[in-house]
């Protein structure tokens, strides 16, 4: 039984690369921002708007317990998640956590470009956001850093550099699991 938790700051690639890495792996993948969006009919920016962070966490933590229940998968978490109600130690204990870490400066490049409507930095543009990113993910860096994997990652703008990442990634997970 395999389970892998991909976390991180917003806009590192969890998504990109848990589908790659998945596939890679032979096993099934989850987003949970799409699981609890199919599970409540409404995108993530709509429950935070309507139910605001408290009650929005509160979805994410029930999700994530159902979805740590499933075998065989690779579960692309959101930016938050790891930092709410012990979810990281839920993800510590029923599989394995992979921190995918990128500078602020390239965070802020991504989310720029990014068509994913993020309520958490709306508003917010060149420096500010960059300016943003680094105290955020400072503030999180404490619970990111327990997981038990962590990849650093500047760069996944080609095809090349996303294979090259899972293809480590993989390669890591491999090692822990013999």
């Amino acid at each position: 039984m395999v389970r892998i938790y991909l976390i991180g700051y917003m806009g590192v690639g969890k998504t990109t690369v848990g589908k790659k890495l998945a596939k890679l792996l032979d096993i099934g993948f989850v987003d949970l921002d799409k699981f609890i969006e199919s599970k409540y009919h409404k995108t993530v920016p709509e429950l935070f708007a309507e139910r605001g962070e408290r009650e929005f966490r509160l979805i994410e933590q029930k999700s994530l317990i159902e979805v740590s229940e499933i075998e065989d998968v690779v579960v692309s978490t959101g930016g938050g998640t790891p930092c709410f109600f012990e979810n990281i130690r839920l993800m510590n204990q029923t599989g394995t956590t992979v921190y995918i870490h990128a500078e602020p400066e390239e965070l802020a490049a991504r989310l720029r470009t990014s068509k994913t409507v993020r309520p958490i930095v709306s508003g917010k543009t060149g420096e500010g956001l960059t300016l943003f990113i680094a105290q955020h993910l400072k503030e999180r860096e404490r619970f990111y850093n327990q997981a038990q994997v962590i990849y650093e990652t500047d760069r996944l703008i080609t095809k090349e550099d996303i294979h090259l990442t899972v293809d480590r990634i993989a390669d890591e997970i491999k090692k822990r699991l013999k």
